[in-house]
């Protein structure tokens, strides 16, 4: 699989806008847009793009957001409307880059810059309110349709022009929609916990939250996607 190559639909990116939700405000960086220009690929964001939270979004292991757009269709026809690339807040919508093909750890030539998957993206309440669906986040997390993100090795320029190319895929071949299985579904699996662990590339919050599953400190992960807790990673 080494050298294969994914097109990138879109490059999207925005700044944090103020949003108000049953009497409570919000900033969230969930509105992106297409950029038409080639845009500068730093080791914590795209140029022009920023994040509300800064304790649950962004940061080294989280600098590129990433939706596969093969899941575009499904969810036209769920939501029942059209939607524009960016549509889940991605900062990458690439085509044929599927959370079973994809895994923890691989290597990616973007553009001039270099990039690793870190971890499989985490759906917060945010994504509801953009959508006024409470249930969207665990409705993508019960598809395996989360995307995941990139930290970045290398920062250069990047556009959609060029394609995401894999340079080395990850000996351990931990996919993303696995990870996703053991975290969400199978959750007293310690083994398929231990084997993520495992992973040297894998990002440290998810390192932290499996860690504490395995010494038996559960978290409140419903509250997290719904917004009655504060504490979702991709807002």
């Amino acid at each position: 699989m080494t050298g294969a190559q994914f097109e990138i639909v879109s490059i999207n990116v925005g700044k944090p806008v103020a949003v108000e939700h049953k009497g409570r405000n919000f900033m969230t960086g969930i509105y992106k847009q297409p950029a038409k220009e080639p845009i500068f690929l730093s080791s914590l964001n795209l140029d022009g793009d920023a994040q509300a939270d800064l304790v649950h979004h962004g940061g080294r292991d989280k600098a590129v957001c990433v939706y596969c757009y093969d899941h575009y269709a499904h969810w036209e026809k769920e939501l029942g409307r059209p939607l524009a690339c960016g549509a889940f807040g991605e900062n990458l919508t690439v085509r044929g880059l599927r959370e079973e093909v994809v895994c923890i750890g691989d290597v990616f030539q973007l553009g001039e810059a270099v990039v690793q998957v870190s971890q499989p993206r985490q759906p917060c309440f945010k994504l509801a309110i953009k959508y006024d669906l409470p249930d969207l986040p665990v409705r993508l997390q019960n598809t395996g349709f989360t995307g995941f993100y990139f930290r970045v090795l290398k920062e250069g320029w990047v556009s959609k022009d060029h394609p995401l190319q894999l340079l080395e895929p990850h000996p351990m071949r931990v996919t993303v929609a696995w990870a996703n299985r053991i975290m969400h579904h199978e959750k007293q699996n310690a083994g398929g916990i231990r084997r993520i662990l495992e992973v040297d590339a894998l990002s440290s919050s998810w390192r932290r939250t499996l860690s504490a599953r395995l010494e038996g400190k559960a978290t409140d992960e419903t509250a997290r996607l719904t917004g009655e807790v504060e504490t979702g990673e991709s807002g």
